[in-house]
């Protein structure tokens, strides 16, 4: 192994974490922890250090939290803590081509997509919603592009039928660690060179807006099964009930088996998307393309709950939910 590098680890949320334990335990240096400064949070809204900042303080490493970085301060902050290589998860800050170079090694990304495909700040939504079946980690050194830098390494990994954001960004935090260390370890001694991304196969993973969790029940139910997947834990899908906010946690479309059993004896009949059917104990709503199952939801001010639950406390059959905007 090569000597020990001296690391700046620049990050914020919950999904940096795992990589700032590998490199810890690597035997490397971490000479300063980067994270974004403290935000209001919470019903309180107290000010609330980051999942980064946190786990960093209980490491014992030495936190910076500045707004930004593009200015000679912040950067001679950094360039006093001469570090070997920076590496970058989820930092959410712009990094201007004088903090990319003042690591003699550059800076590293560890970027949840198997680049060029979904660039920018919502990779694995972006691969849920538009029905992947396969994703991975990339470790690219940076440069003043959106996720346009040379790649170090890549590792694929296939994304479950049913898997939701949440438990796909948890896989890929744990490989993301797994890979920059060796990635880390590569560039220090020599046997990991950047190459240029693909050139083909370029497409952009735009940041969530709350308003696209919002559901299109003229869509198909595979299409929204895989909007509920993609939004939870954040935003989370939702429909309107009487103009109240009803969240769906959980769905599954209705297998095309089950959907003859459904509409056996009613032909002719139509529901109108959005339309709760006559389902004992079940709550199946019409879509433009099949139904979906309700079932985990969320009434206001209530906690999420399974579908007998609320079928318990009302009868929904022949509801309509509000049909919705298209994203």
């Amino acid at each position: 192994m090569t000597a020990p590098l001296r690391i700046a680890f620049a990050g914020t949320p919950e999904f940096s974490v795992p990589a700032l334990d590998a490199l810890h335990a690597s035997g490397h240096s971490i000479v300063a922890v980067y994270t974004q400064p403290d935000r209001p949070a919470g019903r309180g809204r107290g000010l609330t250090a980051s999942a980064v900042k946190q786990r960093a303080g209980a490491l014992g490493l030495t936190v910076e939290q500045p707004a930004r970085l593009n200015t000679a301060e912040a950067q001679a902050r950094l360039a006093s803590y001469v570090p070997d290589v920076m590496v970058v998860v989820a930092y959410g800050l712009i990094l201007p081509q004088a903090v990319l170079d003042t690591p003699r090694l550059g800076s590293l990304n560890i970027h949840a997509s198997l680049l060029p495909r979904w660039r920018g700040a919502a990779p694995i939504q972006r691969a849920l919603l538009a029905g992947d079946t396969h994703t991975g980690i990339t470790i690219m050194q940076m440069d003043a592009g959106l996720d346009t830098g040379p790649e170090l390494l890549r590792f694929e990994l296939e994304i479950g039928p049913r898997e939701t954001a949440g438990q796909l960004r948890g896989r890929l935090a744990t490989l993301g660690a797994r890979a920059i260390v060796e990635a880390v370890a590569g560039r220090a001694d020599g046997s990991l060179q950047p190459r240029p991304q693909p050139a083909q196969g370029v497409t952009y993973a735009a940041k969530l807006r709350k308003d696209e969790a919002r559901i299109d029940w003229s869509r198909s139910a595979a299409d929204l099964d895989r909007a509920v997947r993609a939004f939870n834990p954040w935003p989370v899908a939702e429909t309107r009930l009487d103009g109240e906010q009803v969240r769906i946690w959980e769905a599954q479309p209705i297998a095309e088996w089950a959907h003859a059993e459904l509409t056996a004896g009613k032909a002719g009949m139509s529901p109108v998307p959005g339309t709760v059917l006559d389902v004992p104990g079940r709550i199946v709503v019409s879509t433009g393309g099949g139904e979906l199952e309700l079932l985990t939801l969320q009434l206001p001010g209530r906690k999420p709950v399974q579908a007998r639950d609320v079928l318990n406390a009302r009868d929904l059959r022949g509801v309509r939910f509000a049909p919705g905007v298209a994203a």
